[in-house]
């Protein structure tokens, strides 16, 4: 199966991915919305003509932005939603009250390398958040993004997933000594997994899930490591926002995505699976994308959200 290439790349904004894409009358929601990637991501949306919903844990942050949104693109139909990941009532809050069909869900919200935190379940908070309350989200809203009958999930990971695979024995730390790159990580790893069943399973929906590594931007996301990331990025690899968010926008609105899924990208092109870390922003983990994994993941996270509630 040959890589998918596109006339976009590492310099790319997410406008110009967008241009001339019009989504009149389709309905797209992002996480993490308020500011960062997720804002962004959400503008070059609603400059398509698409209906956004911003899901965010500060309404009042989101409303500022959302009216921003609104008044930059001339678009109207921007509207926020209060949802914490972390807190599984939350997220199950918010796919009860969504109406309607959901045509473009990009699970955007994250936190990265923060200090050891657990939630009420006992889960470690990176693992909750990056994968588990997405997860959750995804199969609540199932039913409406079954009802676009081509729907797509765009799912946020990030090159750090080559820093560790799910380690099943020990998801949440209980035993080994934390560290909060490879808690990272693992999460990171779980988006991968997540996109290839989710594809996999909703085939006969026609839904579709592909993640992807934004790139090295700064943003409120590095707040737990002084606002730098891993320091370990030469400048010259530094995205601007407006770059880091169109790989998103990319894989939510291009046609050449149409029908595509279980894959992962970044600098808007398709890449290539490897066996060993690459010291570079690029490659997926062979761990990352076996279907074996992704089966075995998704069970797992059935069953925590299930005794969660």
């Amino acid at each position: 199966m040959s890589l998918i290439v596109t006339p976009f790349g590492f310099s790319s904004t997410a406008a110009q991915v967008a241009q001339g894409i019009d989504l009149t009358g389709r309905r797209a929601l992002v996480t993490g919305a308020s500011s960062g990637l997720g804002a962004e991501t959400a503008r070059a949306l609603a400059g398509t003509g698409a209906a956004v919903t911003l899901a965010v844990r500060d309404v009042a942050v989101g409303e500022r932005v959302a009216k921003d949104i609104a008044e930059a693109t001339g678009n109207q139909d921007v509207h926020v939603a209060h949802l914490d990941l972390a807190d599984p009532a939350s997220v199950t809050a918010f796919t009860a009250a969504w109406q309607g069909p959901l045509h473009v869900l990009v699970n955007n919200a994250g936190v990265m390398a923060c200090p050891e935190q657990h939630t009420e379940q006992g889960w470690e908070l990176q693992f909750a958040t990056n994968h588990l309350g997405h997860f959750a989200l995804a199969t609540g809203l199932h039913d409406a993004l079954a009802a676009d009958g081509a729907a797509r999930i765009v799912v946020v990971s990030s090159t750090g997933h080559q820093q560790s695979p799910v380690v099943w024995d020990d998801v949440h730390f209980a035993f080994r000594r934390y560290d909060p790159w490879l808690a990272y990580g693992q999460s990171k790893t779980a988006n991968v997994l997540f996109a290839v069943e989710a594809t996999r399973r909703w085939a006969d929906d026609n839904i579709t899930a592909n993640a992807l590594m934004p790139g090295a931007i700064y943003t409120n996301l590095q707040r737990h490591i002084e606002g730098r990331g891993s320091g370990s990025v030469p400048a010259e690899l530094i995205k601007t926002v407006e770059q880091g968010a169109a790989t998103s926008v990319l894989l939510a609105t291009s046609p050449l995505m149409q029908g595509v899924g279980g894959r992962y990208f970044a600098d808007c092109n398709e890449s290539e699976t490897v066996d060993r870390r690459t010291g570079t922003l690029h490659g997926v983990a062979r761990y990352a994308v076996d279907p074996d994994n992704a089966r075995r993941l998704w069970t797992l996270s059935e069953e925590l959200i299930a005794d969660a509630g």
